[in-house]
């Protein structure tokens, strides 16, 4: 029996880890680690909790909606966290936290989505492809104004023609909290 299995601190410890929330970084495009980011957000438990900090600039819609819809159908108590950035595809993870933070540093970008392609495709293609990214956008700004609990109609007013909207204001239309920095680093030096 090795002396870690004897020390009733070291179980102790052991227990105290496993007990806090998972902590994953959404850090950079999320469509470049959507494979590591699923795998961590299936390495929380259905209806446990963990933490997302994120500083991403966003990333595939597609990608956006299978983290939302994961987060979701599991029951993911997620607290998120903009440490920097949270834009585009970056803002339905952010809006599927149950609990939401912001510093006056934080920054969104809301837009429309971006239609890009680097194939060669038909003339009926693309005009499908069209039509179905027409609906898809539709379709994904009426689900991040209801996982806001906000009005589609006042969240069109940032995401056309495209605005970049600070931390302040997301906490000022109540959908985050405010975290200031600058009281904590005075209560820690003070």
């Amino acid at each position: 029996m090795s002396d870690d299995a004897q020390d009733p601190q070291v179980d102790q410890d052991d227990q105290d880890e496993r007990e806090l929330p998972i902590e994953i970084p959404f850090v950079g495009d999320l469509t470049d680690n959507e494979g590591e980011l699923t795998e961590r957000l299936l390495s929380v438990p259905p209806g446990g909790e963990c933490t997302l900090f994120i500083d991403s600039p966003g990333g595939s819609p597609y990608c956006a909606v299978s983290l939302t819809t994961l987060m979701i159908l599991r029951g993911v108590k997620a607290t998120g966290i903009v440490a920097g950035e949270c834009s585009s595809a970056a803002l339905w993870p952010f809006a599927a936290c149950q609990r939401r933070i912001v510093t006056p540093y934080s920054v969104m970008l809301f837009h429309p989505m971006k239609w890009q392609s680097e194939e060669h495709v038909g003339l009926a293609e693309a005009a499908e492809w069209a039509r179905h990214f027409g609906d898809l956008e539709m379709d994904m700004d009426k689900l991040l104004a209801n996982l806001f609990g906000m009005d589609t109609s006042e969240l069109e007013k940032w995401i056309r023609p495209g605005r970049y909207v600070g931390g302040k204001e997301v906490a000022e239309a109540g959908m985050a909290e405010l975290v200031d920095l600058d009281a904590i680093i005075k209560r820690k030096n003070g």
